[in-house]
């Protein structure tokens, strides 16, 4: 019978790190390091049974990113402020991994985005994004003007900081601060949250997931900055064309109980006094 094996992902601190040996000392070669920053997601084996991603949201989007379209489950462990994509807390790490080997979890399916950058009809990114693709401009440049078009019908130019699209799952991240709705991650739908609008009557904009959207740059936009998942940036060039869908890859991430996200929402947000 083959072993499960676990890949460790691990945040650059220092009582992660220590988590991580403990976990490995425990496990022995059922558990193996993964340094996303050196290696190719093809070195990975295929029947790791899920990744264990010590660390907050940023690692655990790092995962995502690095993992592209192999399928493999993800699993968040809390250490830090921010945790909305994590699973567990480092408390509870040794319980939720006896559970994991004992087979008692649930998958939970969250939607991607494919977002391109067309540039002088050049494909030059082709990325899928877990949160969120964002537009924004440097602190001194002017308004960032995007030109929307849903499903190839014009929907209006944003005149504004900047454009977040992001997913459900992003709904609780750059776009719950720029006064976004949260959206729970089994709704299938694509959120459009302008940044500071010049305009007042352009409010947050929840589509349907099967909409395809095209993000024309108007004018002249000079510091303007095409962020994904808050990590990878790239500098906007006039004319250029940020094409926005579905994507095909999700990621699959662990859970323990059905309504865990309710539990994770009101204890993140501090609802209720913020309650377990």
């Amino acid at each position: 019978m083959n072993t499960k094996r676990i890949g460790l992902v691990i945040k650059n601190d220092v009582y992660a790190e220590k988590k991580a040996r403990e976990l490995k000392k425990k496990l022995g070669n059922q558990c193996f390091i993964i340094d996303i920053q050196q290696s190719k997601n093809t070195d990975i084996p295929d029947d790791l049974l899920c990744m264990i991603v010590l660390g907050g949201d940023g690692t655990f989007l790092s995962a995502a990113r690095f993992i592209e379209n192999r399928g493999i489950p993800l699993m968040g462990v809390k250490f830090g402020e921010v945790g909305f994509l994590a699973e567990t807390t480092e408390d509870n790490l040794f319980e939720a991994v006896a559970l994991l080997l004992e087979g008692k979890y649930l998958i939970q399916k969250r939607t991607r985005l494919d977002v391109k950058l067309v540039r002088k009809n050049k494909q030059i990114i082709d990325v899928d994004v877990l949160n969120d693709a964002v537009i924004n401009k440097s602190a001194l440049s002017r308004l960032a003007s995007c030109a929307v078009y849903l499903d190839s019908i014009y929907l209006t130019t944003y005149r504004a900081d900047g454009l977040i699209v992001g997913t459900p799952t992003g709904s609780t991240a750059y776009s719950l601060a720029a006064g976004g709705p949260v959206v729970h991650p089994d709704v299938p739908s694509i959120i459009l949250t302008p940044i500071c609008p010049f305009t007042l009557t352009n409010r947050p904009l929840i589509i349907p997931d099967s909409t395809k959207i095209e993000i024309r740059m108007e004018g002249s936009p000079e510091d303007i900055i095409l962020t994904l998942d808050g990590q990878e940036g790239f500098e906007m060039n006039p004319g250029d064309k940020i094409f926005i869908k579905k994507s095909r890859n999700n990621i699959k991430m662990l859970s323990f109980e059905e309504q865990s996200y309710f539990k994770v929402l009101k204890t993140r947000l501090k609802w209720s006094g913020g309650r377990s």
